[in-house]
Formats: C-alpha cells, structure tokens, sequence
C-alpha cells in the first residue's frame, strides 16, 4: 500500500468509478454528436490516467483515435494506434474497439485490403470474448462492404447490426444500421425504399438527440433526392447537413455535404455558387488528405469549367480527378470522370476519343443508370456533330429509353414528380435534333413523351382501358373536337419552339431560348399583380411576352377562337389572359380568345371521349371555423357559399360548413358522386414539398388540413372542381409536369377540369366572379366560357373606378383540363 502511494503520490487518480463514469459520458456524448464535449472529457481523463500501461490509459486512447475518425483525421488516428496494447488487454473489448478503429481508418484512406484485415481481427476477438461489439463488427463490414461497391455483403452485414441493435436495445446502433441500409438501397437505385430507411433513422435519431446521425441521415435524404432530380429539396438538405457538421467542427463530414450543395447548385444553375462551393470543398478535402472528397470537388470544378467553356482548366481538373479515383479505387467517381473527359474531347472535336469514353462507360458494369443514360445522349451529340443522324438517333432513343427504364422503378407520385430533371437537358438535345433535321411532327412526339407522365400514369392506373402510348395522340384530331387552337410551347436551353395545331395543319416556329424567354416571364409574374390596365408603365412586359409567344401564331388564332396552352418550364407560372395585344389598341388577350390550359396532349385526347354528366350535383365545402391566427375566417365566405348553394336543388348537394367542414368529412362524403366540387377556404402551396399542399379547413384534434397527398387517393369523376383558394395552382413547376399542388390533386383523383389560384386572391371580388361562373354553367355554357365571361364581368365593370377591373382581382384563377 505504501509502495503505491510513494509510486503515484496519494490521491493523484481518479478512483475507478469515476474514470468509468467519464467514459461513458463522452462516449455518450460521441454518440449524439458532440464531439467537443468528448474530446475535452477525453483529453482531460489522460491527463490524470498517467499510468502509460493502464486500462484507463489506453480506453481514453482508443475513444479518441474514434474520435479523430470521426472527424476523419484517419493518419492521426492509426498513428495514436500503433503502440501495441499491453498482454492483459489483448483480448478485451479495447482491444476489439482498437481494431474496429483502425479497420475504419482505413476503410476512409481507401487502404481497403488493411481494413479488412483489421476488422477481420475486430470480428474473431468479438466472436470470442465480447458477443455484444458483434453489432458494431457489422456496421463496420458493411460500411467497407459499400465502399468496394458490393452492396449485396454491405445489406447482409447491414441487417445483423440493425439485428443485433434491436436485440440489445442499442438505439444507437440502430439509427446507424438504419441509415446504412438507406445507403445501400440508394446505391441500388431502390430510391423509394432509400428514402424510407433514412427516414426511419432520422425519426429514431431525433427522438434519441443523435445529432450527427440526423445531420447524417438528412444529408443522405438529400442525396436521394438528388438522384430523384429534386435539386431544391436535395439542396436544403445538404445545406443544413452542411451546417450541423461544421458546426460540431466535423470537417471531414462537412466536405460530403459541401460537395453536394456545389452538385445541386450547378443543377439548378447557379454556377457561381457551385464553383465557389467546389473551391471550398477542395481546399478542406486537401488539408484531410482526402482523395474521394477531392476527385468529386474536381469532378464538380470540371463541370463548371467546361459550362464556361474553359476546356483546359476542365482538363486539368479532370485528369487529376481521375488519377485520385483509380489510386483511392473509387469506381463512381472514376466512371465520373471518363464521363467528363469524353465531353472534354468533343469539345475540342477530338470525337474518335470522345466516343471511345462514353462506349467504356456504357460497357462497365458498375456504372450506375444516370451515368448510363449520360454517357448515351453524349454519344448521340458526338455522332449528331459528326454528321451521322441515324446513329446519333439511336442512341438519343437508347437515352430516353433508360430513363424511363430507372423511373418505372420509382413507385411513389412525390418522388417521380422531379425525376426527368435530372434527364431533361437530353429530351431538349433530342428535340433540337430532330428540329434541326426538319423533322418538327418528330420532335413534338418526343417533347409530349416528357409531358405529365405521372399525373397520366395516375390516371391510367384508374381505368382498365386506359393506354400510356404517348404515340397515339393525334394533334389534328384533338384540336377538331375541340374546336380549338393547340398552342403547345416547348422552352428549351439552346432553341424554344412553339407547335400551333389548328383542325386542319400543324405549324411550328422557333422562340426565343430560356435565358431570353424566363427573365420577362420572372419580371411579368411580380408587376402583373400590381398593373392597373395595359396603359400602365408596367404592361411593357406583357406586350414582350404576347410578341415573343403568341405573334408567330397570331394569323392561325383569329378573334373569337378557343385556345388550348401547353405550357412549359416558367411558362406554366404565367396567364396567358394577362398578355397585352398591342393592335388596334392595346389590351388583354383575354378578350380575344377563351383560354384552357392542359398538361399533355395524351390527356387532351382522352379528355375528348368524355362527356359532361346530365344531372348536376354539388358537394361545397367552406366557411370553415378559423384554425388558427394564420388563416382568417373569410368575411365574404358567406356570400359565396349562398350563391353557389341555390343554384343546385337540395337533393342534389351537400354542404359541409363550419364545424362540419373537416378534412375527414370531405373523405368521407363520397366526393365521386359529385359532378361539382367548390372550396371556400383559405390554400397552402408548398415549394418543396409539393403534395403537402393544402386546403385549410375546420379542426378536428390537431388536423385541419387536406393535404394534396390526401387528394390524390380518393378517386374523383367530377365535371369541375373550383378551388376558390390562394394558390390552388401550386408553387413549384416540375421539369415536363407543370405546376404541382392541388389543381395538379384534383386532376391526378380524376376531376375533368378544375379551376385554381395563380396567387393570393381576393376575398372582396372573388364572390362576385363565382357568382357570375355558376351563373353561366347554370345556362349551359362550359368551363372555359363560363370563367372567361365572369372574367371580363370584372374586366368590363361599368364603375370606372372599380379596382376589380386590374388583373389582381381576375386573373389569379385559371382552368385546368384534366382527362
């Protein structure tokens, strides 16, 4: 005893118990996420274990190489690990904990051979003496698993963690295994199934406060959705992954994240912000000595570089990108760069090799599907260059075919919605082509193949004897039985184009491109709101739109005509009704034409074997109960109900009103039955999150919204559905599917028609403009005649000084034709 004392001194240690209880807590810590807290607890309990060969000394040794992987200073980590643990260690749980360590450091430095052979060890020493670090040996092989690209051993190793997790009651190892799944069906293109995996993790992570395992897993579900072409979700993602890691100061995973947010910039064409993103990427990627990090930042340089068109800083950049992905054996990323490279050649015209790098894309069998069809549109280009159109065809053919290939394989409306971003600038090559070769009937079959596939999916999967060939629609036809104008707008990056289908011929003009067209639209959007009438200093942008995308047609449209639009991109954003006509005198094209607006021409023909129901019945939901101080009771929701209300006899309506205008009630008063829908209500439109659009009603519990996504699972036959609504159109406009919110719901439940809100709309004139609609559907008049009509009552009000008349008060609503 009093040799001990005279070793250490009295009291220089901790007693047992408490080195026990630090441990614990930063290891804890560790595991929510707060890596600060537990290095401080670490470095501090080594400063008082000062026996070199003590337990304690080498357990706080080992949490902090953990730690150091963690913040993936992996070279610093095996360094602190390379003394040998003493004998009476040798088959502990540090020493299992030890090689687990180094089995992850090496896996992050590519030293995948070492890796394996130090979790290897990891696994006998757990096999043998400490069964319950099985979960964590797991984790760690499958993690290697992934990174080699074998996602078949990464899921089995995956399963026994989460497995073993449950067993033992590990939250932890759970939200990891969870997450880990999500990967691996991620690298499957199972994205679906990706999604909800990581949603599981980030669910139990938050409810756990695991904060790296939810900034973790929400950069993951950003990546998923990257994939999907949803870049503004996979961008506010990655932006607050990005946040929570450099904020714990885990630069090692910030650079994942930063690398993303640089990815998804460039897609939504915000290259200054995706070059300076790359840089900071690259800078922190080099520090760490990080080679995947940095081959992906120069990846991501490259591709700006080339957008700018400087060739030589993308080559650069490439070829060290390229080097870096075969040394660290990181396939995607290498594919990545021969993708790259092979654009680099075609713009230099060196096509042999161009094409020789795309073919090696094509015939490696680790190449993931968007790099597939990448690799096939930029063949076709090369070919289309060289002059050799009917290779160049098949291979635009083969691209589009393996787009569609990888989007069957996504199940769910909200995920399929973004998915031909990520493939659109192919559709627009193809287009280009094929206008290029005066083929224009060609190229407006492969711009309808893009349009609203998965409301016309939807809809087909309703009706036994609907048919999906988008080759069967007939322009001619469709305008004849409708009697109308087809102005179908195709907005691409190089050319925009306009087909005009009249009953009797198809003619075609090229528009100005997107960069030209989208600014004015932007610009029209804000002043529209405020414009008294077309003498206004801000129509100017009006009267440029109508120049730009009606005048070409203007001969095939005369006064009185019927107009049927199919927009595109910003296009749909827009009322057309708003456009100035500068002659004889100027005014809007409203009072010209009769406008409808429909999404594909497949559906317009569909659309055309449906008649009008003869007895008309009405289910009007509204008036609802003030939830909240967010939405305002509506003083003239009164009005508006009792006008619409006496037109339909008591038998043949409902009226779900006040307390008794509740979501369930809508569900559950079999809407199919009715031929007109009508909401008096206040609307939500969500950018990001399209499908949680809502029509605000009366509480019940907590609930008070139906939700977009709600809609869409109760089938609908309705003539018209009228969203009486601020913002019933949507927010967010999807690559070939228009705007998607609730008028896009209505439509994808079955409604033939529904009218909806552009913006705000106002509570004051709006019952007058109802009014007036019903009054015309009550004497026989269709949809788009009916709100024409009630339109131009305001347009036309005989008190001049009537602010209704500026396009505020009647052109928020638009008619929507579904099928």
């Amino acid at each position: 005893m009093c040799l001990a004392l005279a070793i250490c001194g009295v009291g220089c240690r901790p007693p047992l118990s408490t080195f026990r209880e630090t441990y614990q807590n930063a290891r804890l810590k560790l595991n929510r996420g707060d890596v600060q807290g537990a290095i401080v607890e670490v470095e501090d309990a080594l400063r008082k274990a000062t026996l070199p060969n003590s337990e304690w000394h080498w357990r706080f040794t080992g949490l902090k190489a953990e730690i150091l992987v963690r913040e993936r200073l992996n070279s610093q980590a095996l360094e602190l690990l390379k003394p040998e643990l003493p004998a009476f260690l040798a088959k502990s749980d540090v020493a299992v904990w030890r090689r687990l360590t180094q089995g992850a450091a090496h896996c992050f430095l590519s030293e995948f051979d070492m890796s394996r052979i130090r979790l290897q060890q990891a696994a006998d020493l757990a096999t043998e003496s400490h069964p319950e670090l099985l979960g964590e040996v797991a984790l760690r092989k499958g993690t290697l698993a992934w990174s080699l690209g074998d996602a078949a051993v990464a899921e089995s190793e995956y399963q026994a963690a989460l497995r073993i997790s449950r067993e033992q009651k590990d939250p932890f190892l759970e939200t990891s295994a969870l997450g880990s799944l999500g990967l691996v069906a991620l690298q499957r293109e199972h994205y679906d199934e990706s999604i909800e995996w990581d949603q599981a993790a980030l669910r139990l992570s938050q409810a756990i406060g695991a904060q790296t395992s939810v900034a973790r897993t929400l950069g993951n579900l950003g990546w998923s959705h990257f994939m999907l072409g949803d870049y503004e979700n996979a961008l506010d993602l990655a932006e607050q992954a990005e946040a929570s890691f450099g904020k714990a100061g885990l630069v090692g995973l910030q650079i994942n994240w930063l690398i993303n947010i640089a990815k998804a910039d460039y897609y939504l064409r915000e290259y200054a912000a995706a070059e300076e993103k790359s840089k900071e990427a690259l800078a922190l990627a080099r520090k760490l000595n990080d080679k995947v990090a940095t081959a992906q930042s120069l990846n991501s340089l490259s591709n700006v570089a080339l957008l700018k068109g400087q060739i030589d800083t993308a080559e650069k950049y490439n070829e060290e990108a390229l080097e870096l992905s075969q040394s660290s054996k990181d396939h995607p990323d290498e594919v990545s760069s021969w993708l790259i490279a092979g654009r680099i050649k075609s713009a230099r015209r060196e096509y042999q090799e161009a094409r020789n790098l795309f073919v090696q894309v094509l015939q490696d069998r680790g190449a993931e599907t968007a790099s597939r069809w990448q690799a096939e549109a930029r063949l076709a280009k090369v070919y289309e260059e060289e002059g050799s159109a009917v290779e160049a065809e098949k291979e635009y053919r083969k691209a589009i075919e393996t787009v569609e290939a990888a989007r069957a394989s996504v199940s769910r409306d909200e995920f399929r919605l973004s998915f031909l971003s990520s493939a659109f600038e192919f559709y627009d090559d193809y287009v280009d082509f094929l206008m290029g070769r005066g083929r224009p009937n060609d190229a407006l079959r492969v711009a309808e193949l893009s349009r609203a596939r998965t409301l016309e999916e939807g809809l087909a999967s309703m009706t036994q004897a609907a048919s999906l060939s988008v080759q069967a629609a007939h322009p001619e036809r469709i305008a004849r039985k409708f009697n109308a104008a087809l102005l179908f707008y195709w907005v691409g990056q190089n050319h925009s184009y306009l087909w005009a289908i009249t009953p009797t011929k198809t003619t075609h003009f090229e528009l100005a491109k997107a960069a030209e067209i989208e600014p004015v639209v932007k610009s029209y959007r804000k002043v529209v709101l405020g414009m008294r009438d077309t003498n206004d200093a801000a129509s100017a942008d009006g009267m440029r739109l109508y120049e730009i995308l009606v005048e070409p047609a203007k001969k095939l449209i005369p006064r009185g005509s019927r107009v049927i639009l199919l927009p595109d991109e910003s296009l749909y954003g827009i009322n057309f009704e708003t456009l100035i006509v500068p002659d004889p005198t100027p005014h809007f094209w409203i009072e010209d034409v009769t406008l409808t607006t429909a999404s594909s021409l497949t559906l317009l023909q569909r659309s055309a074997r449906w008649s009008s129901p003869r007895e008309k019945s009405l289910l009007l939901v509204g008036n609802t109960d003030q939830p909240n101080s967010d939405f305002p009771s509506l003083l003239q929701a009164p009005r508006e109900m009792q006008n619409i209300e006496r037109r339909f006899p008591e038998p043949n309506r409902k009226v779900l009103e006040g307390k008794q205008a509740t979501p369930s009630a809508y569900l559950n008063s079999n809407p199919e039955r009715y031929s007109y829908l009508h909401f008096v209500t206040h609307g939500t439109a969500s950018l990001t999150r399209p499908l949680e659009s809502a029509v605000i009603l009366s509480k019940e519990g907590d609930s008070y919204k139906l939700y977009a996504r709600d809609i869409v699972q109760h089938h609908l036959s309705a003539n018209l559905v009228t969203i009486s609504a601020c913002k019933g159109s949507g927010m967010r406009t999807y690559a070939g599917e228009g705007l998607v919110g609730l008028s896009w719901a209505f439509l994808r439940a079955g409604a033939h028609n529904v009218i909806a809100g552009l913006w705000e709309v106002s509570d004051a004139s709006t019952p007058q403009l109802m009014d007036k609609l019903y009054d015309g559907l009550s004497q026989g008049k269709d949809p788009a005649t009916a709100l024409r009509d009630a339109k131009l009552s305001l347009l036309h009000s005989s008190d001049t000084g009537s602010v209704f008349r500026k396009p505020f008060y009647w052109a928020p609503f638009q008619l929507y034709a579904g099928s």
